[in-house]
């Protein structure tokens, strides 16, 4: 029997027009990988929130394929928090991604909690849950979360408790190296979890960035990534396929490593997505 893999698809909010057409452009061509849910981001601050709940709602009506809201505890009251998921209820959204989020600075810049606000995923996990009619996911990071200074451990307590308070799968920030995730995923079910880990892929197709990814995410670049994308960094053309090609093979180490499934960061471009696709099912 072949089993199939499942596929789940990231966007961002388009910021006008233009942007919107690229968008549904790219979730049109990507409608034969036939996803398992679609999910939208928040800006940081919460500064696409009304975009957010607009581009999730009509992805839900044009697609009908489920779809997964981002939600952050940043500058929102718990009073505010009950009253987007009543929002995004009535949108037709069945599932949420509930994190802290980044603050107005991004994610370096200091967490200023908001009053009568939460400060950690897991009070927002919680009050998700206890609203209930929705899918929860929670972020979980490969390569340690940026707050927890490369304590493992603190990373593993974090998740156990979400998926305690109702956390029904997560997906990773993007990485480069398997045994990161199987670290992961090890750990965690040494501990009892039965928690899906969803690797997230982001395929680099451009130096800059990688670079400005990786500085956002705190996601380290391993010495030979690195290499290989500086000796043909100003060959887009190389650049492009040397990413497609890297992120296809992670992506087929990652399958037989056992993930459940593949989350794509599409950056609202079908074709890394599509390429990477396609290499998966030509070499089965």
């Amino acid at each position: 029997m072949v089993v199939r893999t499942s596929y789940s698809l990231e966007f961002f909010p388009p910021k006008d027009g233009e942007g919107e057409a690229r968008l549904w452009d790219a979730l049109e061509s990507l409608k034969r990988i036939n996803p398992t849910f679609v999910s939208v981001t928040y800006g940081a601050g919460g500064s696409t929130r009304n975009r957010t709940i607009g581009v999730t709602e009509e992805v839900t009506h044009r697609t009908n394929f489920p779809t997964v809201a981002h939600l952050t505890c940043v500058g929102s009251s718990r009073q505010e928090l009950i009253s987007i998921l009543h929002m995004y209820k009535a949108a037709g959204i069945k599932g949420i991604l509930a994190l802290r989020g980044d603050p107005v600075g991004g994610p370096r810049a200091p967490w200023t909690p908001t009053s009568d606000g939460f400060t950690h995923a897991d009070e927002l996990v919680q009050l998700i849950h206890e609203f209930g009619g929705f899918d929860i996911g929670v972020a979980a990071f490969p390569d340690g979360h940026p707050g927890s200074d490369g304590d493992s451990k603190k990373d593993i307590d974090v998740l156990l408790r979400k998926e305690f308070l109702g956390a029904q799968f997560a997906t990773t920030q993007f990485f480069f190296e398997v045994s990161k995730y199987e670290q992961l995923v090890d750990g965690l079910q040494a501990r009892g979890s039965s928690l899906p880990i969803i690797p997230g892929i982001l395929p680099i197709t451009n130096v800059k960035q990688l670079q400005r990814m990786a500085e956002l995410g705190g996601t380290p670049i391993p010495s030979d990534v690195a290499k290989s994308f500086g000796a043909v960094e100003n060959d887009p053309i190389a650049v492009h396929q040397l990413g497609i090609e890297l992120a296809s093979q992670l992506c087929e180490d990652l399958l037989t490593a056992g993930a459940p499934s593949l989350h794509f960061y599409t950056m609202n471009n079908a074709t890394a997505t599509l390429e990477i696709y396609g290499n998966l099912n030509s070499a089965n």
